[in-house]
């Protein structure tokens, strides 16, 4: 087995424990927001566009989310199907469509929303606000890390 420094063997028990948690909170995730015809996969996308400081179109989207952009495209089309979204012209882009959320898929979210925040300050208890806040810095440090590649190339969506 390759030799690594003590930094490298606690960075990748973090990141085994990372795919562990994100692992259990998509199933969390699914369980929460399924009365409200979501899967957690849905649910962060529609998380994305809510929380976009203006519509976006799916690459940009997927680019927020750190995903692929075709399974992007895939659940926003499902979306868009049982109106939780609906496209806009763009002004900027003739084929890249906005995507925002429709009344119903506003509602479906804030209700997702809502249950969610039960379950978070369940998940908090027992964890201080300055654990929480270092672990998020931590965790937002790292991607920044491994998307430094990424957005050094300059691979702004259109």
């Amino acid at each position: 087995m390759p030799t690594s420094s003590p930094a490298a063997q606690t960075l990748t028990d973090l990141v085994l424990t990372l795919f562990r948690v994100n692992n259990a909170m998509l199933v969390r995730g699914d369980r929460l927001v399924q009365p409200f015809g979501l899967t957690s996969a849905r649910w962060q996308i529609m998380g994305a566009i809510a929380y976009a400081d203006q519509p976006r179109p799916v690459a940009w989207l997927a680019r927020d989310l750190g995903a692929n952009r075709q399974n992007v495209q895939r659940i926003v089309n499902e979306l868009e199907k049982e109106d939780l979204v609906a496209f806009q012209a763009n002004p900027r882009h003739k084929r890249a469509q906005l995507v925002v959320l429709t009344a119903s898929g506003k509602s479906a979210y804030d209700q997702a929303v809502e249950v969610w925040y039960r379950a978070a300050d369940e998940l908090a208890t027992g964890l201080s606000q300055e654990e929480l806040a270092m672990s998020v810095q931590v965790l937002r440090t790292i991607r920044s890390r491994l998307t430094a590649d990424d957005t050094a190339e300059g691979d702004e969506p259109g």
